[in-house]
């Protein structure tokens, strides 16, 4: 387990829905990885991340609602700028993405 925090720690991330707009190869990645363009809404536009989720095809992300956290720091990773940092559960080295439920709208905040 991690270090313990505060509810105020964990209210600092910003935490929110997206729709992964596009996908893109990244054969410059060290590990498998795809370049997602992910939109956020209106207040808060598209955003690029890359992402370690080799286990899902193009067509299963393309579309697909994601969380993400928005307020880390841009990365540099190879020639990619990862501006959001996408959530999924760990199994091994394995990504199984968080997915919001039916109704939930790009943008809408995770609290």
């Amino acid at each position: 387990m991690s270090a313990e925090i505060t509810f105020d720690d964990f209210l600092r991330v910003d935490m929110r829905v997206g729709r992964v707009l596009a996908v893109e190869e990244f054969p410059e990645a060290r590990k498998p990885a795809w370049k997602l363009r992910i939109d956020f809404g209106p207040e808060l536009g598209e955003r690029r991340s890359s992402a370690q989720i080799s286990n899902y095809a193009r067509e299963e992300l393309e579309g697909r609602l994601v969380v993400a956290v928005l307020n880390f720091p841009p990365r540099q990773i190879g020639p990619v700028r990862s501006e959001v940092l996408v959530l999924g559960a760990m199994r091994g080295d394995t990504v199984i993405l968080l997915e919001p439920r039916d109704g939930a709208e790009p943008g809408d905040r995770i609290a």
